[in-house]
């Protein structure tokens, strides 16, 4: 039987701006099993969970539950015993992208019903000040969390894990289990931090690429779906002038305006370069393609892509 990820690829699906939408993210270590949907079906206390994604989803952020990989999903990732929990906090959007960590013992996360998600929202500049104590700036390799949650879509499963395990293996970075980024049909899946761009159908060899790159503070555009910081107009724009300009700075490339047509799925995407420049792209969803199913078991039908119908590079007066 068929696989929605080996459908979408043999159909060509494009991977440019299908990346999840979130400025903020929010992963928090629970080892053991996961249901398909995890943070209200796993060992986290199901009311802490959906708090957590209610109050995150309101302000532009999104919520995940981590692990380490391997077969032994029940050992905490820290090497710090299993009531202890790393968690993650991260912004993604440019000039202003950063992680923060925090190891909490397990009768502790009930704390992180305090952030207050609408203050990370609308700060900039802040690097996670208004988080309180025990929040330190994370420095170490670049983090890299691999979608697994076979429960949410077999895929995951089949082609995350083997990815997860390979990476972790090979010391390419900081790597972890995570439930779900979105887009089963493109496993495996990653998300990386802090810039926050996904990456769909990556071999071992492409995805420590990816990683040496953020090393560098670098993007590859290879097998990218998009930087979450933006919707999927925006994601797909940022891509098309990272090509069209050859720019790989991480933080060189802003997405400053999206305007859409009313009544038609066209939009118009003011993107800056740090040196002034700006380019208009015009992107339009089509859903002409082949059928695709979104996940396993799922009824085929046209995906909604981003296609790039122009850009041009406008004076800066000009830029909206």
């Amino acid at each position: 039987m068929s696989t929605c990820a080996t459908a979408s690829r043999d159909h060509h699906e494009p991977l440019a701006g299908t990346a999840a939408a979130a400025r903020t993210w929010l992963l928090v270590e629970q080892p053991g099993p996961w249901g398909g949907k995890a943070l209200t079906e796993s060992r986290l206390d199901p009311a802490l969970g959906s708090a957590l994604e209610a109050a995150a989803g309101a302000h532009g952020g999104r919520v995940a539950l981590i692990r380490r990989p391997g077969r032994d999903t029940d050992r905490a990732g820290t090497g710090t015993g299993p009531d202890r929990h790393r968690v993650f906090l991260a912004r993604t959007v440019p000039g202003d992208s950063w992680v923060r960590t925090a190891l909490l013992p397990g009768d502790s996360l009930e704390a992180l019903r305090e952030l207050d998600f609408a203050a990370l929202d609308a700060a900039t500049g802040t690097e996670g000040a208004a988080l309180g104590p025990g929040w330190l700036p994370y420095e170490g390799e670049p983090l890299a969390f691999v979608c697994t949650n076979g429960k949410r879509d077999r895929c995951c499963a089949l082609l995350g894990r083997p990815l997860a395990g390979e990476l972790a293996a090979s010391g390419a970075g900081d790597i972890w289990e995570i439930t779900h980024i979105g887009g089963h049909r493109f496993a495996p899946t990653l998300l990386v931090l802090p810039y926050g761009y996904a990456y769909g159908r990556l071999d071992a060899t492409a995805a420590k690429a990816v990683l040496d790159a953020v090393r560098d503070k670098r993007v590859l555009t290879e097998g990218c779906r998009g930087r979450s910081a933006w919707g999927r107009p925006g994601q797909a724009a940022d891509l098309a002038v990272r090509e069209r300009t050859g720019e790989s700075g991480a933080d060189a490339v802003s997405v400053r305006h999206v305007s859409a047509e009313p009544g038609v799925p066209h939009w118009a995407v003011t993107v800056a370069h740090a040196d002034g420049r700006h380019w208009r792209v015009r992107v339009v969803e089509r859903t002409d393609g082949p059928p695709v199913p979104a996940s396993c078991g799922g009824i085929p039908a046209g995906p909604a892509r981003m296609e790039i119908a122009g850009i041009d590079e406008v004076a800066r007066a000009g830029a909206a």
